[in-house]
């Protein structure tokens, strides 16, 4: 376990995750301190704040500490800062952003590293956010399953996600409409392949890196072919064992590992309003 001098790091109850205490993140944080939150976030896969003031440009500085910021293409960034999104479910939309298991960016040939999201308004009960390790997920495989797997490779599709959401939302929902049009605007059409079995490119752990939303076929194989084990995947790696559950509070903040981790914003409070700022760290291609 490594020595954290600057942060305190208490493990989640949970399959994955950490709650990092200790710290201002409105505050400049020096080198070693930024450090320290990297250790923790490469340990824990996703790692947790509570009770932070953070700004658009506050959340953007951060966030610049630990790589480079990209845009969001299919829903307006804040006036204050062009690679901050509002992430907003109104107390009269029936469909939520973000709402089942997924990992952000896998559509593109170069997917996000990370995502911070940051809570402003959230419901008195319900809006938690679920995340699973594919670290965990690939580990609990037979060896038999890990070779099979290790070849396999998967195609991407943005419109795939975008397809459901419009036929989820018929069109009303604000989630569905902001990525449905700015999806036909950008004409957003690239169908990356990425390897099933990632390794991850700092910790060198293998994992299952698989977003169900988003996915086409196998590459080589029909899409009614590839359908079963697709499917089989998705139920495999969120398994509770490989699971935590995080509940929001005012000024909580997450930020977690695309590389390794998939999450999903639960939609459990009709009526309510919810209300958070999101930015992606630029990644690499997977391998």
């Amino acid at each position: 376990m490594p020595d954290f001098s600057r942060i305190v790091v208490t493990p989640t109850r949970g399959a994955l995750g950490a709650e990092l205490s200790g710290l201002d993140l409105g505050d400049h944080l020096d080198d070693a301190t930024v450090a320290e939150i990297r250790r923790a976030f490469l340990e824990h896969h996703v790692v947790f704040f509570r009770d932070q003031t953070l700004g658009p440009t506050q959340l953007a500085a951060l966030g610049a500490r630990f790589g480079e910021l990209e845009d969001y293409p299919f829903v307006e960034p804040l006036p204050e800062h062009p690679k901050i999104i509002a992430v907003i479910k109104e107390k009269d939309e029936t469909v939520n952003f973000g709402g089942g298991w997924h990992t952000d960016m896998i559509y593109r040939p170069e997917p996000a590293l990370g995502t911070m999201l940051y809570a402003l308004e959230v419901p008195d009960r319900g809006g938690d956010t679920m995340f699973a390790d594919g670290v965990l997920a690939y580990r609990a495989l037979s060896e038999r399953m890990q070779t099979w797997l290790a070849d396999l490779r998967v195609v991407y599709s943005v419109d795939n996600a975008t397809r459901a959401i419009r036929e989820r939302t018929g069109g009303q929902d604000e989630a569905g409409r902001s990525m449905a049009e700015r999806t036909d605007e950008e004409v957003f059409d690239t169908t990356p392949v990425h390897p099933l079995v990632r390794t991850h490119p700092e910790t060198g752990e293998k994992c299952l890196y698989f977003s169900r939303a988003h996915t086409v076929n196998f590459e080589g194989m029909t899409v009614a072919e590839s359908q079963p084990m697709l499917d089989w995947l998705q139920r495999h790696m969120t398994q509770p064992v490989f699971t935590t559950r995080f509940h929001w509070r005012p000024g909580s903040l997450a930020f977690w590992d695309n590389r390794c981790v998939s999450h999903y914003a639960l939609n459990d409070y009709d009526g309510e309003r919810r209300h958070m700022h999101r930015l992606t760290i630029a990644g690499d291609a997977p391998a």
